[in-house]
């Protein structure tokens, strides 16, 4: 990863701030995430929570319990750093080393791999996170990505 890959995904962080999270929109975005798995036959299990409550869970064909153990551990990321794992991940290769490496964390409990992104609310920052588990880490990323962006675009038009 490049300083440049660390930039473009910083700048998605950025634009990703949502004007509001409720529990209905969390349904919202876990629906959708489902939609777009289901539509894909992608084997994963989604997580989404505000604090430490769980808002929704599902696991789809395919998926197992390891994913939900991998959804920890990008989560605890994401709540530790304030930012999405694959960031994580990507600030510690562009300095030429590895999160497993040079964290100093307990890898069992901690993965800076993609799939994990924090749900940050205009004026309160990061709320909580939602996870994807199930494909190659940059495919989890960019469903994430791809759901958070079509729910932020769903605000737009109802205001609009």
């Amino acid at each position: 990863m490049s300083a440049q890959d660390v930039s473009d995904l910083e700048a998605q962080e950025a634009r990703l701030v949502l004007p509001r999270f409720t529990y209905e929109d969390a349904w919202a975005l876990g629906s959708l995430l489902v939609g777009m798995a289901r539509e894909r036959g992608a084997p994963v299990a989604i997580d989404i929570r505000r604090g430490p409550q769980q808002l929704f869970h599902c696991a789809l064909p395919g998926s197992s319990a390891d994913n939900d153990a991998w959804i920890d551990r990008k989560r605890r990321v994401v709540e530790r750093y304030g930012v999405s794992s694959f960031l994580v991940g990507a600030r510690f290769r562009a300095k030429g080393t590895t999160f497993e490496a040079s964290s100093r964390l307990d890898p069992d409990r901690y993965a800076a791999h993609g799939g994990a992104f924090p749900v940050a609310v205009e004026g309160a920052g990061v709320i909580g996170s939602v996870t994807v588990s199930g494909l190659p880490q940059a495919e989890d990323h960019a469903m994430v990505v791809e759901a958070l962006e079509r729910l932020l675009s769903s605000y737009a038009s109802a205001a609009g």
